[in-house]
């Protein structure tokens, strides 16, 4: 199944995307917002979306609310990330069914760990990469 990144910041979707190919992923579409993820969603299915949580004009915890009510989107895997300076509002993300969150900056072992988590059967299918590299967001 194809993965969704929504992030606002251009270069911040082309790092995860480069990241997620690290780890084994090559299924990759972006979104510069929830709305135009929530769009995407509705035309056709994702495994994962991979959201930041703060963007405008729909939040990622908007986007995320939006999945967890619909009933065709509600088994949707999701993961959150943002940076550490937000990662208080990871409670609020939790409440609201996210499967994993991700503090950025995240180096490519922790993407792929976080994939392992909401993907078990799937984690022996990731690329080892380059897990050292630290990729700042």
């Amino acid at each position: 199944m194809p993965v969704l990144v929504v992030d606002d910041v251009p270069m911040i979707r082309t790092v995860v995307r480069a990241v997620l190919e690290q780890v084994g992923v090559h299924d990759v579409h972006e979104a510069a917002d929830g709305g135009a993820a929530l769009t995407m969603l509705n035309e056709r299915p994702y495994g994962l979306v991979i959201s930041d949580l703060h963007m405008f004009p729909m939040s990622g915890l908007d986007l995320l609310r939006h999945v967890r009510g619909d009933s065709r989107l509600r088994e949707t895997l999701f993961v959150m990330m943002t940076t550490k300076e937000h990662a208080h509002a990871f409670t609020a993300v939790r409440r609201a069914g996210v499967n994993a969150c991700l503090v950025k900056p995240f180096m490519p072992a922790a993407l792929r760990k976080t994939l392992e988590e909401v993907w078990p059967n799937d984690g022996d299918k990731l690329d080892e990469g380059r897990q050292g590299e630290t990729v700042r967001l």
